[in-house]
């Protein structure tokens, strides 16, 4: 299998998933909430979760970011179904996942700092930093080579697939014995993080390279534009 073509999630598992909530999505249509509302309410769900995290109710701030996670994949869904998909919907909800996902793994960090027994508290505030700047790179990749015009939803790890595996383990079996099981998850994170970079650097080399003759001529490539980062936009 090519290694841009690897991932943690199947596609036909996601596509699924996500043909099983389109009833969901549907029922929020009814109700008359738009996109950007129910945006909104993701980043509160996502803010409360780094806060759970910080003050050491881990299950609590785990169940949070699932729930955030399951928002973020209806705002697209509601836009898409309802015909109310707008260029500043997109640009509103990339920057608001960006500032969750920094308020999130900030409260990690001073999980890691504050709570008593834990063996590396410094290891886990660096990793904290070290899976926040691949999850930034990750989603500033396919942006930037989306605004030169090139398809870039590939990738080990996108949105969904970091969000479970932060949130699953750590709803079930909190922090683990003195932190090592949220140390390993943000290990795990930081690396598949950055196999993802390569993956779509790889990608975006291999189709611009493809392409250079057909686009010799173009002068300057469109503005990148501020994509989503969730399972059905595949961030």
């Amino acid at each position: 299998m090519e290694l841009r073509r690897l991932t943690l999630l199947p596609e036909p598992v996601k596509k699924a998933f996500l043909d099983l909530i389109d009833p969901v999505a549907d029922g929020l249509i009814r109700a008359g909430l738009r996109p950007n509302t129910i945006t909104t309410l993701s980043i509160i769900a996502l803010l409360a979760s780094g806060a759970a995290f910080g003050v050491g109710a881990l299950r609590i701030g785990a169940f949070l970011l699932l729930f955030s996670g399951f928002f973020d994949l209806l705002d697209g869904k509601v836009a898409r179904r309802s015909n109310m998909s707008t260029k500043f919907g997109a640009f509103y909800d990339s920057t608001m996942d960006r500032a969750g996902e920094a308020a999130l793994f900030a409260g990690i960090g001073v999980y890691f700092i504050n709570t008593p027994g834990q063996r590396w508290p410094v290891l886990g505030l660096g990793l904290c930093f070290a899976a926040l700047g691949g999850s930034f790179l990750v989603s500033y990749a396919r942006a930037r080579a989306e605004g030169l015009g090139l398809d870039c939803k590939v990738g080990l790890a996108q949105r969904a697939e970091r969000i479970i595996a932060l949130g699953v383990p750590t709803m079930i079996w909190g922090a683990g014995r003195h932190g090592w099981l949220l140390l390993g998850i943000l290990l795990v994170l930081t690396v598949v993080n950055f196999i993802t970079v390569v993956q779509r650097i790889v990608h975006v080399y291999r189709l611009s390279a493809s392409a250079e003759p057909q686009t010799a001529a173009v002068t300057s490539p469109r503005p990148s534009p501020a994509l989503a980062d969730s399972v059905g936009k595949g961030s």
